[in-house]
């Protein structure tokens, strides 16, 4: 049997040691994170505005402290290519349901927390809350027009009513 040479042992799939224990510890931290941020999650949280949203959701919410309306918020980033194809819908709904929704949108890559907070793993994600904050559904990725409005009646809100 011929003597296999020690350095090309060494070298399994061309890589070298050092570079083996990099993606070792780059799994590892990669796992604790998920498990972390999967655990500190709470569902009671309340919706949380990110920086990209705080001065347009004060007023709105300085202006419907008598009425709550039910809420699509995005959490999304404004470079990822789905969220950018899913901005243009959010704001055909905040314009056509004015009155009747709030939309908002929290980029997450400016306001890390706020992913954290919402236990968001994937972006985009839409999430659902009734008038009073209570979640109601979460949806990944995008998430076409006739869909979301599907979803809101399927819900048992019904924002073509009263018109």
């Amino acid at each position: 049997m011929p003597e296999v040479d020690r350095s090309k042992k060494m070298r399994f799939f061309g890589l070298g040691m050092r570079s083996k224990v990099a993606i070792v510890i780059g799994v590892v931290v990669a796992l604790g994170a998920t498990f972390y941020f999967r655990g500190n999650r709470s569902p009671e949280q309340g919706l949380e505005t990110g920086s990209s949203t705080r001065a347009s959701t004060a007023k709105v919410h300085g202006d419907q402290a008598k009425i709550r309306l039910p809420r699509l918020v995005e959490l999304g980033a404004d470079r990822c290519i789905p969220c950018k194809m899913m901005a243009p819908i959010l704001e055909e709904l905040r314009r056509e349901y004015s009155g009747k929704l709030e939309v908002a949108f929290i980029d997450v890559w400016k306001d890390p927390g706020a992913g954290k907070r919402h236990g968001i793993r994937v972006i985009p994600t839409q999430i659902f809350y009734d008038a009073s904050g209570k979640e109601l559904f979460r949806h990944v990725g995008f998430f076409p027009k006739e869909d979301i409005l599907s979803k809101w009646k399927e819900l048992g809100v019904d924002l073509d009513k009263g018109d």
